[in-house]
């Protein structure tokens, strides 16, 4: 038997005591690229349902065009550039937390995993007063939908579209803060470290998707057509 056979049997052997491993897998190394793999998949999935989304929300922008524009002007456009920076910030605090796991930094994982959180439910909380002021001035697309303007079908239109996407987006949010919760105890024990860090490294693909799927809803609904 060859040296990198012997390298690859001690290595697996010593794999099968590591208490981080799951009994379907042979090694570690096995272990992460399954998860990871899995994670990309699963984001493949996201990505062809928020196409759907994009897709419809371009369908329906060609045939009302006028009303999309009027409607796209009573956007905030002050909230969702913040929140933009915000979820920007936000994809650089899960970096650093997923590096500070690879390099074995307990207490930084947990600060970092902490910050966001907190910028996560920062944005969470920008969207609830967006929402709030649409559903003062009775926006909300439904029997109680009132437009001052002159293309008032259009803008409702607009606004079903607006708050599909965006209240899916904002679930995809709480889920992750969710998970991110559910990282915090095991990270603040040491579960996580240079040796075994995936469940940071996947939480990190998943959050990066989802700032990614903001970062093409603000110039679509805020921007576009706003001139």
């Amino acid at each position: 038997m060859s040296d990198a056979a012997h390298a690859h049997d001690a290595g697996s052997h010593h794999d099968h005591g590591h208490p981080r491993l799951q009994h379907q897998f042979d090694t570690l190394e096995q272990q992460k690229e399954s998860s990871t793999f899995g994670m990309w998949l699963f984001l493949v999935t996201e990505i062809m349902f928020f196409g759907g989304l994009f897709c419809a929300y371009l369908i329906y922008r060609r045939k009302a065009l006028a009303g999309f524009a009027e409607a796209s002007h009573e956007l905030d456009i002050t909230l969702g550039t913040f929140n933009t920076a915000v979820l920007i910030l936000s994809s650089l605090t899960m970096a650093l937390g997923v590096w500070a796991a690879q390099v074995g930094k307990r207490k930084m994982l947990v600060g970092f995993l902490v910050a966001t959180m907190v910028l996560g439910s920062v944005f969470l909380g920008v969207k609830y007063v967006e929402y709030s002021h649409k559903f003062h001035e009775n926006h909300v697309p439904g029997p109680h939908f009132i437009w001052d303007g002159d293309h008032p079908n259009q803008a409702e239109q607009f606004y079903s579209i607006y708050f599909a996407m965006t209240g899916l987006h904002a679930l995809h949010m709480i889920a992750g803060i969710l998970v991110l919760g559910g990282l915090l105890w095991p990270s603040w024990k040491g579960k996580y470290g240079p040796e075994y860090f995936n469940p940071i490294e996947v939480t990190g693909l998943y959050w990066h998707f989802v700032d990614i799927v903001w970062i093409f809803l603000f110039p679509l609904l805020y921007l576009i057509g706003r001139h």
